[in-house]
């Protein structure tokens, strides 16, 4: 019996953790693969948007050597800051239901990687389970050819193949750079008129430059329509016109989802317009008491609307609240 379950070991289910250990609560995190999984899948060779210091979690100092750090840093960072707080951490245990006692405690039930089912129990839960699980399909034919991949790794197995990008976000340039560096010839398909102006500032003139050089070829405002074993079909956004590119390979870069399942699993209510969990932003506590959200599942439709510097710090939130209502039953019971 723990005082607090966390479902998610991301950096945001990390930083929850350590709060509610701080906040002197047993805790325990239930990952259904590994730590940081969600940055494991991040390219192999991916620099961060944000400084060392704004991912930071447990008062740990995030070293480097680079103004902005790598995948292999964050890695490195987070299985640290984990041993350094002494961290429960069930990996590869998916959490699959929780159910509500008439006690007002909860059972979470989970499965093992050997199949083995159990359940635990916990005062509160936590439910950080971040959004790289789920990608946006696009609901066309052809996607679930196995050409066709969600993620983006690293280019060197696609030297020498036509490769098509759907997408204009930081996550489609970034694999556009990598593709041409490894020799693969790479067309570039974004629904919009420009490139999201989001892109990284040190890379967007690099990524305009290979575009005028033609080394990328960008499609703007158009739409993959239809994926083949050979092709692909490129529709205009406006207009009634389409041709076809040969193609050996799609990285549909459409960006991810959070899963929503556990939550509704225990009645959490969801905004209608974004598919947002109702909480009180103070606390993080959803409408069901003890139930809480950390991360980027506490966010709508738009996965970016929560980053891991703002997500990092919902744990404080929960573990204070935790705490509070703690001492007021202490209270009560004297």
């Amino acid at each position: 019996m723990y005082e607090v379950i966390i479902i998610g070991a991301g950096p945001c289910g990390l930083s929850a953790a350590i709060e509610c250990r701080r906040q002197g609560l047993s805790a325990i995190i239930v990952e259904k693969n590994f730590i940081v999984h969600s940055i494991y899948l991040y390219p192999t060779h991916m620099q961060f948007f944000s400084t060392p210091e704004l991912l930071e979690i447990g008062d740990v100092p995030f070293t480097t050597p680079n103004e902005k750090p790598f995948r292999h840093e964050a890695l490195v960072y987070y299985r640290k800051a984990a041993e350094l707080h002494g961290l429960e951490i069930a990996s590869y245990e998916e959490a699959t239901a929780i159910e509500r006692l008439d006690d007002g405690t909860f059972s979470v039930n989970t499965v093992n990687r050997r199949g083995e089912r159990q359940t635990r129990q916990a005062g509160s839960v936590v439910i950080s389970t971040g959004y790289f699980d789920q990608p946006n399909w696009i609901g066309i034919p052809g996607e679930d050819l196995p050409k066709v991949a969600h993620y983006f790794r690293e280019a060197h197995p696609y030297t020498g193949m036509k490769v098509a990008i759907i997408g204009g976000s930081n996550s489609a340039v970034d694999a556009a750079l990598e593709l041409i560096r490894a020799g693969a010839s790479v067309d570039m398909i974004y629904r919009g008129d420009s490139i999201s102006g989001n892109i990284k500032p040190w890379v967007r003139p690099i990524f305009e430059s290979m575009v005028q050089k033609e080394k990328i070829r960008l499609h703007l405002a158009s739409k993959v329509t239809e994926i083949t074993p050979d092709t692909v079909v490129v529709s205009s956004v406006s207009r009634d016109e389409s041709y076809t590119l040969e193609n050996d390979f799609v990285l549909a870069m459409t960006g991810f989802r959070p899963d929503r399942t556990l939550m509704s699993s225990i009645g959490v209510l969801m905004d209608d317009d974004m598919d947002k969990p109702v909480y009180d932003p103070a606390t993080m506590e959803t409408n069901i008491p003890g139930v809480y959200v950390a991360g980027v599942i506490a966010s709508g439709r738009n996965a970016n609307e929560i980053f891991i510097e703002t997500g990092r710090r919902h744990g404080a939130l929960i573990a204070e609240h935790l705490a509070a209502k703690r001492l007021t039953e202490d209270k009560e019971r004297n």
